[in-house]
């Protein structure tokens, strides 16, 4: 089976700040390229069912939504069924980045046109055997021809800063060096901070904290190293199409007005 993973790096936001605008415009402009009229649409990590409109704007026929329990999926379920839709839709309680998608769906016959992963994506780069697991299902779900796309922080852009401070740090004279090697990017905007200090980017695990200015907390994220994502997905039969930065994904889409207002 041949499939395109498409992940497009951007950060993951929080209330009405900037990033979640951006991140909200990455999700349409995402789905107004790839998806055509009546598509069969799978979402993996479909949380609360936040992109209904978006989905529905895109006049498919068909909704899969998988998740975890912990993540709401059975009250999504239920208010998805509760409202008129234009398209169909079932749900499923299973973890992508674990668990045997083709075994456990093995008789509902699943062949989408399209399959997603709009959060959470970096999180299944913990272990090599979660994110393996992850590609080797959407592989499953895809028909070929179909395409695969999703979100995640631009990691090769938060290494090479990650490295920028470390190596600042070590240029610095005796005298003027802090006790603690400094393992936290700072801007106006953020704050990311790595838990130790490393040469090597790791393939898998590394994980680092990541707070907006406008959240109340951080949440963990893990690095994505996309040679490595592009790799696997090689394994499971996936085609490597492109992996684009936000800046360069919004200046290619930012006169999209249509799709700039739906997501505003």
């Amino acid at each position: 089976m041949s499939g395109y993973p498409v992940p497009v790096p951007v950060p993951v936001p929080r209330a009405e700040s900037i990033h979640h605008k951006l991140y909200e415009f990455a999700k349409t402009a995402l789905i107004k390229i790839f998806v055509h009229p009546y598509a069969t649409v799978c979402d993996l990590y479909c949380g609360g069912g936040a992109d209904a409109e978006k989905w529905d704007g895109a006049q498919i026929s068909h909704y899969v939504g998988i998740d975890v329990v912990s993540s709401g999926i059975n009250e999504v379920r239920e208010a998805w069924e509760s409202q008129r839709k234009s398209f169909t839709s079932e749900f499923f309680e299973a973890d992508p980045c674990t668990d045997n998608l083709e075994t456990l769906l093995q008789e509902k016959d699943i062949q989408a046109d399209l399959v997603c992963c709009l959060q959470h994506l970096q999180l299944r780069f913990e272990t090599e055997d979660k994110a393996r697991r992850l590609l080797s299902n959407v592989s499953f779900l895809l028909k070929p021809g179909g395409y695969f796309f999703g979100i995640t922080p631009d990691s090769s852009t938060i290494w090479a800063k990650y490295q920028k401070n470390v190596e600042a740090y070590h240029n610095r004279s005796s005298s003027m060096k802090p006790n603690i090697v400094p393992n936290c990017i700072r801007s106006e905007n953020y704050m990311i901070t790595f838990e130790i200090e490393e040469e090597k980017f790791p393939l898998f695990g590394k994980k680092y904290q990541l707070k907006f200015s406008s959240d109340v907390a951080a949440e963990t994220h893990c690095l994505v190293h996309f040679p490595s994502l592009i790799r696997l997905a090689r394994e499971a039969g996936l085609e490597y199409v492109e992996i684009q930065n936000l800046t360069e994904f919004y200046d290619d889409n930012k006169h999209d007005d249509e799709c700039w207002s739906k997501s505003s």
